[in-house]
């Protein structure tokens, strides 16, 4: 997992608000502030890992970075260009560079179209092969390199396993050279079982193709094996950044925290206290002030709901927006086994 001191991806200040409609004549009905002022950095070659709770952001803030929804603000930088101000059709070039896996392996797949044409299908659009003969030695290279066989390309996508489906997925999303992939919950839909076979094939192709990633997940010990970075989101704020040993052995945010004491450590010989959050996520209509996770923070004070949100840094590389870090952890932090 190499990098290079030029970040490929400069996401700063993103913010997505929907606007509510109500009633007949679609009177204003309030703002759901879905992402807000999220700010990140990712190199060539590199993982960053987006985890949080359902309904924290992750995905939206995936498809906003690709313009698959249009972000309401902030900004985000390509090779150093900004994406936002494009045209669609200035986009096109982008969207070569810049591609996605999705969560659902079977709805992200036309069923009525064969696989072969579907790989096929963003060689066209993006002029890569002057005849289908180069094509489709393209289509069986790329079957070949998730570990399917190219004598499967005339099938349906009903005829593959939910682990197939996904290997062509990133077979897709692989078919144009990107340079950056957004990998959206890739393996949550899949059998236990089938997991880490996916997880793996990620990492090996993502190490051969220098590729730069945003893996979005809930499940820390997949995040554990595959990140170089950690952001941890709640309720579209970024709450805590730091590299994925960082996190795992010094937590400095409460949320991340909790959600680290919720994961199962494989040995039996380590035991550590489970924090149960109380209450629900707060809605995205009416957040809390000040810090968005106080509502159910066990250490939060009155000044919680009064200070301004703003991550800061407390070690090399370390950034988290609590603002009694300090007071909470100290200098060094709770300690968790480290990977």
């Amino acid at each position: 997992m190499s990098s290079e001191l030029a970040p490929i991806l400069e996401v700063k200040g993103l913010r997505k608000v929907f606007q509510l409609k109500a009633g007949f004549f679609g009177r204003d009905d309030g703002a759901l502030v879905a992402v807000q002022n999220v700010s990140f950095s990712i190199r060539r070659g590199e993982i960053l890992a987006l985890v949080g709770e359902s309904g924290s952001g992750k995905t939206t803030t995936g498809r906003l970075i690709l313009r698959l929804m249009e972000p309401s603000g902030g900004s985000v930088k390509f090779d150093g260009e900004d994406l936002l101000p494009l045209s669609q059709p200035a986009m096109r070039a982008y969207r070569k560079r810049m591609q996605i896996v999705f969560q659902d392996p079977f709805s992200s797949l036309n069923p009525y179209t064969r696989i072969g044409d579907a790989l096929e299908e963003p060689l066209v659009i993006h002029h890569l092969g002057q005849t289908r003969r180069e094509r489709r030695d393209r289509v069986s290279e790329l079957m070949e390199m998730v570990g399917l066989s190219p004598s499967q390309i005339d099938r349906f996508p009903h005829e593959f396993s939910g682990g197939q489906r996904q290997r062509i997925g990133i077979a897709r999303a692989l078919a144009v050279e990107p340079d950056f992939v957004v990998a959206d919950e890739p393996v949550s839909a899949l059998d236990v079982s089938v997991q880490a076979q996916i997880v793996n094939l990620l990492e090996s192709l993502q190490e051969r193709l220098s590729l730069a990633m945003l893996f979005i997940a809930h499940d820390l010990a997949i995040v554990r094996h595959i990140a170089d970075n950690v952001a941890v989101m709640y309720l579209g704020h970024i709450v805590e950044m730091a590299p994925t040993h960082d996190i795992f052995a010094n937590p400095k945010h409460p949320y991340t925290e909790a959600l680290l004491s919720a994961a199962p450590i494989p040995d039996p010989e380590v035991r550590h206290q489970r924090i149960v959050l109380e209450g629900d996520i707060p809605s995205p209509l009416n957040p809390p002030s000040g810090c968005p996770f106080r509502t159910r923070c066990r250490h939060a004070r009155p000044q919680c709901a009064e200070a301004p949100m703003q991550l800061r840094a407390v070690a090399p590389g370390h950034l988290t927006a609590c603002i009694r870090v300090e007071q909470i952890y100290g200098v060094d932090g709770p300690s968790h086994p480290a990977a």
